[in-house]
């Protein structure tokens, strides 16, 4: 058994002079909880591109995920979680516990995407906490060598290049040339292997390959990021059928990439009940930005999309199950991706290193997991769409952005970057259609003092790629060609 290090399940006392009869029950009893309160495996799943309303659980009156569904059934759910506008922002948000323009990352290509070398990352801390790591589909924060996951604290490695497969840019965004969603070639610890089937297929059996070979060894985070359902709509023809003749053709694909995540999904839960692990293992599922193809069909009454400012473009659902120590229920609180790495060194004991611990944007839900009534004080969270030309950051301050509370969000959507704000009230107008800020000036000083705060800090980091000189060659294309000798054959 695991040293228990994380308290969320009350332990009962042991009583002195208990009758003799009571006493294996309570033996029983304590043990279970110990073992319940053992640092937990951890999988991660995080999908690209799928908004909020792109579940049936959220409300989507075509789409159907029964086995998301009955994940969320089981989790504790998050329904006011937030996130970064774009995909390699999130990411680098989750895996710091900071802001992404904290560690340079202002964009998804133009090595902007590069996670700075200076970051403390979530598998590096829970490496010191005794977990093996794992990432298994997209990385999207720097293809260089120094960049790779495995540099950052993943010990097993399978991943595309750049922001989804096929992909590639001027620079070092690239991935595995003539790469498509079937039959990809993936970067496997260091080579890359030539695979068979479907991409998302593919991420979920090799992830519950390597989550089988760590069964009775140490506890493991499983880091599992799709590409789908990202375009290119490239759909197994089985999963577009599902949908061919209720929506249009390109929602038809784009819901037939999520009804096969979900298939996994429901493959990956009963593979943990059939491993034995169920009740040692955390699932955390969420997706990295707002929607997009989906978004005109259902969005869940809220404004905006990936690529935007408002909270269509940021909020996304997020659910975490441990079954026998949490409780199944909603959390209307307002949270954020940057909470995902305080939360998980609580519960696992690992130490955030000092050089991170203060300056952490995050909190832990551990709280909110325990007690849905919990206190929860508020906060703000700021959104900026980065992607300004090379060298134009100070010029960007307002160009695509907001800052929002538990109540209220300021948006700025102007490109010139001429400050407009405009005020909305999250509780009495979720879809943001009547702007407050002429009636509500307190409000708009308060919020913009705070985002002008932010601003101040974070861009002199924003530099750190704003300048960076391209390597003349993609190095997963130069990898794969010394390879293999040329094409993807």
């Amino acid at each position: 058994m695991r040293s228990p290090s994380c308290t969320l399940p009350t332990r009962p006392p042991l009583a002195y002079l208990i009758p003799m009869r009571y006493l294996p029950l309570l033996i029983a009893i304590f043990v279970a909880t110990a073992a319940q309160a053992a640092p937990p495996n951890i999988i991660v799943v995080i999908t690209d591109d799928q908004g909020y309303g792109d579940f049936s659980f959220t409300g989507n009156p075509v789409l159907k995920t029964p086995h998301i569904d009955a994940l969320a059934a089981q989790s504790v759910r998050f329904t006011d979680f937030n996130v970064s506008p774009t995909c390699a922002p999130t990411r680098c948000a989750l895996l710091t516990g900071r802001h992404e323009f904290k560690s340079g990352v202002t964009h998804t290509i133009q090595e902007r995407e590069r996670m700075s070398l200076k970051a403390i990352t979530l598998p590096q801390i829970l490496k010191s906490a005794g977990y093996s790591t794992g990432i298994f589909g997209k990385w999207h924060l720097g293809d260089e060598d120094a960049y790779q996951p495995d540099q950052r604290g993943f010990d097993e490695v399978f991943i595309h290049g750049a922001g989804g497969i096929g992909q590639s840019y001027v620079g070092s965004c690239g991935d595995a040339p003539g790469n498509t969603y079937f039959n990809p070639a993936i970067k496997h610890n260091g080579k890359f292997v030539k695979t068979n089937g479907y991409c998302t297929d593919v991420f979920f059996a090799q992830a519950t390959k390597w989550i089988e070979d760590q069964k009775g060894k140490k506890p493991f985070l499983a880091w599992i990021a799709t590409n789908a359902p990202h375009g290119p709509l490239q759909v197994r023809p089985e999963d577009e059928a599902r949908y061919a003749g209720k929506v249009g053709p390109q929602v038809a694909k784009f819901f037939g990439m999520i009804a096969n995540i979900d298939d996994n999904v429901g493959r990956l839960t009963a593979k943990l009940k059939e491993l034995g692990i169920e009740r040692e293992t955390m699932i955390i599922f969420m997706t990295d930005n707002g929607g997009t193809v989906g978004c005109d069909l259902y969005n869940a009454g809220m404004r905006g999309k990936k690529v935007t400012p408002w909270l269509g473009g940021i909020r996304v659902p997020l659910l975490v199950r441990w079954p026998g120590v949490l409780t199944a229920g909603d959390r209307a609180q307002f949270t954020a991706h940057v909470d995902l790495l305080p939360t998980l060194a609580e519960i696992t004991g690992a130490k955030i290193p000092d050089a991170l611990s203060p300056n952490l944007d995050g909190r832990s839900l551990v709280p909110l997991l325990k007690d849905p009534a919990a206190a929860w004080s508020n906060r703000t969270l700021p959104t900026h769409m980065g992607r300004w030309p090379k060298g134009k950051g100070a010029d960007s301050k307002y160009a695509n952005c907001s800052i929002r509370d538990q109540q209220y969000q300021l948006v700025n959507i102007t490109k010139d970057g001429k400050k407009a704000w405009q005020l909305y009230d999250l509780k009495a107008d979720p879809g943001e259609k009547t702007d407050l800020a002429a009636t509500n000036p307190e409000v708009v000083k308060r919020l913009e003092a705070a985002y002008d705060r932010w601003w101040a800090e974070v861009l002199p980091a924003t530099v750190e790629n704003d300048q960076a000189v391209p390597p003349k060659v993609n190095p997963f294309k130069e990898q794969f060609s010394k390879q293999f000798g040329g094409g993807p054959g």
